[in-house]
């Protein structure tokens, strides 16, 4: 007799099989302007009060959404390589998890190629100064930890995919997006809808099976990464395309009202998760969850932060 969890995750796998979209069919390439594909109160910048001109703006546009989507690749990818290696130390192939993870790969392999046409037609130029021997390094250390521990890689999912989940939700709702960038987000959300449902799902039996060692890390570690995630998302280099300057636009970027307030509203529900899986209980949540998540101990959020205007 299937669990209550298992019966969840069947219900997932039959709505994966009624919804194969192939962005390749699905969407009009072509008709990705030339022009600013965001407005002006998404771009990180925004409260930063600098005079920019028009072309400055489109520029700008253009290359932090393709840095955001690039980052969603390599996320992605490595979330593949984390549900690949569950599968191959698995011992039941029936299993409805395994399905859902294979099903999940596909489909974040046809996102994954969505966002690359998009960045490609978006034409970047900003390099990234993090793409460097000694990132690389470190990335080549955390990256295993990861994939190897199936809680901490769920924690991570979640983060993954609530935080452009907002990004794109903003983005999708505003009329001044550009027409396909706003199909595209929206064709992303539909889907990651299951992958967090999975996520929030699997979470508990994971984390109830999880070392010591992986449980302090989803404790003290697991917020660190996260606000690392987010405030990659737009990596510096994206600010010296418009002449501004590379490493001070960033940290100022990030510490504004408007970024504070979206990395708040954006990690939420990732806390929440966490809290309903039984990882932590109102009253004890630890304080770099706290300042992630820009709430007191019984994950309330506090009095007197930037809010996000979630309205396009």
């Amino acid at each position: 007799m299937p669990t209550a969890v298992e019966q969840k995750i069947d219900r997932l796998n039959t709505a994966s099989v009624k919804r194969v979209i192939e962005p390749e069919e699905r969407f009009a390439w072509h008709e990705i302007g030339d022009g600013q594909v965001i407005p002006d109160a998404l771009l990180s910048v925004a409260d930063l009060g600098l005079d920019l001109t028009p072309a400055q703006k489109a520029r700008l546009s253009r290359e932090e959404v393709a840095a955001m989507l690039s980052t969603g690749v390599m996320f992605e990818a490595v979330l593949t390589a984390g549900f690949a290696l569950q599968i191959a130390y698995g011992d039941d192939v029936t299993d409805p998890r395994v399905t859902y993870m294979l099903h999940e790969i596909g489909e974040e392999s046809r996102h994954s190629r969505a966002f690359a046409r998009v960045v490609e037609q978006l034409d970047p130029k900003a390099k990234n100064p993090l793409s460097n021997p000694v990132v690389r390094f470190f990335e080549k250390r955390f990256i295993p930890l990861l994939i190897g521990s199936p809680a901490f890689l769920c924690v991570m999912i979640l983060a993954g995919e609530e935080i452009p989940d907002l990004l794109q939700k903003l983005a999708s709702e505003h009329p001044d997006t550009d027409p396909v960038l706003a199909e595209v987000n929206r064709y992303h959300r539909q889907e990651e809808a299951r992958h967090l449902a999975f996520a929030r799902t699997t979470l508990p039996e994971l984390y109830a099976e999880a070392s010591p060692f992986t449980k302090l890390r989803i404790r003290y570690v697991a917020p660190i990464a996260i606000k690392n995630l987010f405030d990659m998302f737009v990596h510096p280099g994206v600010y010296a395309t418009v002449g501004l300057p590379t490493w001070k636009t960033w940290r100022a970027a990030n510490r504004s009202p408007s970024r504070v307030a979206l990395r708040h509203e954006a990690t939420r529900p990732i806390l929440r998760a966490c809290i309903d899986a039984g990882v932590f209980r109102p009253g004890s949540v630890p304080r770099g969850w706290q300042r992630l998540c820009g709430v007191d101990r019984h994950a309330e959020p506090l009095a007197g932060l930037p809010q996000l205007a979630l309205q396009g």
